[in-house]
């Protein structure tokens, strides 16, 4: 690549030009956090003034979630190559753009096509708004800098339900795609004052587009089976079910065979990274729908309003802001299995409770033990799990691995989504007929705690505790370098200073909403 790598980052947390670099950081994280945790509160609402069915609501969710998983590895690749800053921008400006054409949905055929457009905005901004600080701020003041980004961008979800509730009730739902915009504008002037640009070494002049293409097309065919086989006697969902499959076949060899590829297989070589992905596919599919389904279920079953709805689960995100960061700095000091464990048996937990959640549903005693709960149970294990992630893989994939693991975490989400309400009877109709609904939640609640609680298990089994020292041999650190023109850390790398006490998991930063934060 053209472009010299730039010199040692010297930016400190308490200086004026870490401040400029975390807000606009916060900020572009923010709009799509915000986003995200007022559209599921908004979810009857749209059904009711669009005519939307339950496949309608749930491809509102998934559209966005399907092309955001799909192309964050693109995001991050480009940010690589052509500047972190400059792709962010654009991801900003694009995710603008795409609400602006959600507020103005005259249907939800036009309302999911704009959402599938923000996800490939948040696409590329997400990866940015991270990797901006992890490329600016000087190693000894990362984890701080990062800590901070995961904390404060967590204050928009925690707002995102009572706004997007109170802007169902007071304006209308389209209100909140339109609040994306003059946010937006703020990150790009911000931005272009005051964050420096910065690219990787050795970063590929490639841009694996058939590699994102077959991605994108392997999980749109799949979904679109789960989501639309229930609802059909036609063949043609299952059909592009089995496309879907083919072109995830075709995705693996394309990504074996390319000299740049998206996602460079041999990164999976190392037993703690795929051990930690797929702990985190059990994690975050077990509740990736839950949120989805309650809010539904607390507006259409138990009677609750729209901010009533919305600001009923703000506990979850105010519990992860108060002990995210507490729980990341003692994974540094204890190793993250024991809370990788524990987390995922104490949301499950939450969710058995949760099942209890019914007609005329009392708040203190129905849905606030569990939503504490949920909180409690996702601020042992998210922090840990991210930190995990990034340290299992050579210092020089760190953006990769991250990448990977936001991938897995929102795929995971989209096929929870999918699958879940027509597993437990949700399907067509249902979602108007508040016994059968009822019905179905509690059926999914048991089910998701049974898989989130698997997910702990996993861990217990798999998880080493020194994976966040610096100096743990990794086998990956070769083989998965192929394609990136980097060459792996030298043998004691401090590479996980950087990481540890991330209180912001891939999805949580928008728990409430579905997971489409940064």
């Amino acid at each position: 690549m053209s472009a010299a790598a730039p010199a040692a980052p010297e930016v400190t947390y308490s200086s004026a030009a870490g401040r400029w670099i975390l807000l606009v950081s916060i900020l572009g994280s923010g709009v799509a956090g915000l986003d995200a945790s007022v559209v599921n509160v908004a979810l009857p609402t749209i059904g009711t003034d669009l005519g939307a069915g339950l496949a309608d609501l749930q491809w509102t969710v998934t559209a966005y979630t399907l092309t955001l998983a799909s192309f964050i590895l693109v995001g991050g690749s480009l940010g690589d190559r052509f500047g972190r800053r400059r792709v962010f921008l654009v991801g900003v400006v694009w995710f603008a753009l795409a609400s602006l054409l959600c507020g103005l949905a005259p249907n939800a055929g036009v309302l999911i096509g704009a959402r599938a457009l923000q996800g490939v905005g948040g696409a590329l901004l997400t990866p940015g708004s991270l990797a901006m600080i992890q490329a600016s701020f000087a190693p000894g003041d990362r984890a701080k800098a990062v800590g901070a980004w995961s904390g404060l961008s967590g204050v928009a979800t925690a707002v995102g339900p009572f706004l997007g509730g109170w802007l169902v009730e007071s304006i209308s739902w389209r209100w909140i795609f339109f609040i994306n915009l003059p946010v937006a504008a703020v990150v790009v002037v911000l931005a272009l004052r005051h964050v420096p640009e910065t690219r990787a070494d050795g970063a590929s002049e490639r841009v694996d587009l058939a590699g994102a293409a077959l991605g994108a097309l392997a999980l749109a065919g799949v979904t679109y089976a789960l989501i639309e086989g229930p609802e059909t006697a036609n063949a043609l969902p299952w059909l592009l079910g089995a496309a879907g499959l083919v072109a995830g076949a075709a995705f693996l060899l394309v990504e074996a065979r390319s000299r740049a590829p998206m996602l460079p297989l041999g990164i999976f070589r190392s037993r703690q990274f795929s051990a930690t992905n797929a702990v985190t596919f059990l994690v975050y599919g077990g509740f990736g729908a839950v949120f989805f389904l309650l809010v539904i279920q607390l507006q259409v079953v138990s009677g609750y309003s729209p901010i009533a709805a919305g600001t009923s689960i703000l506990p979850v995100t105010v519990v992860m802001l108060l002990l995210s960061s507490r729980s990341g700095a003692l994974a540094s000091r204890i190793g993250p299995r024991l809370q990788m464990s524990v987390g995922p048996v104490v949301v499950g937990l939450a969710l058995l409770l949760m099942a209890r959640v019914g007609p005329d549903a009392s708040y203190l005693v129905d849905v606030l033990p569990a939503v504490a709960l949920m909180g409690l149970g996702l601020a042992i294990v998210v922090a840990p799990l991210t930190s995990t992630a990034l340290s299992s893989a050579p210092e020089e994939l760190a953006g990769l691995a991250s990448g990977v693991n936001n991938a897995v975490a929102r795929a995971a989400g989209l096929v929870a989504v999918a699958v879940l309400p027509a597993l437990v009877g949700i399907s067509g109709e249902v979602s108007q007929d508040p016994a059968a609904f009822d019905s179905g939640f509690s059926v999914a609640m048991v089910v998701s705690a049974a898989v989130v609680a698997a997910g702990g298990l996993l861990a217990a089994v798999t998880i080493r505790n020194d994976v966040l020292d610096g100096d743990t041999p990794d086998e990956t650190a070769a083989e998965s370098t192929q394609g990136h023109g980097d060459q792996p850390p030298a043998p004691g790398a401090d590479r996980h200073h950087s990481h540890c006490g991330v209180g912001a998991p891939p999805m949580v930063t928008s728990t409430p909403g579905g997971h489409e934060g940064a």
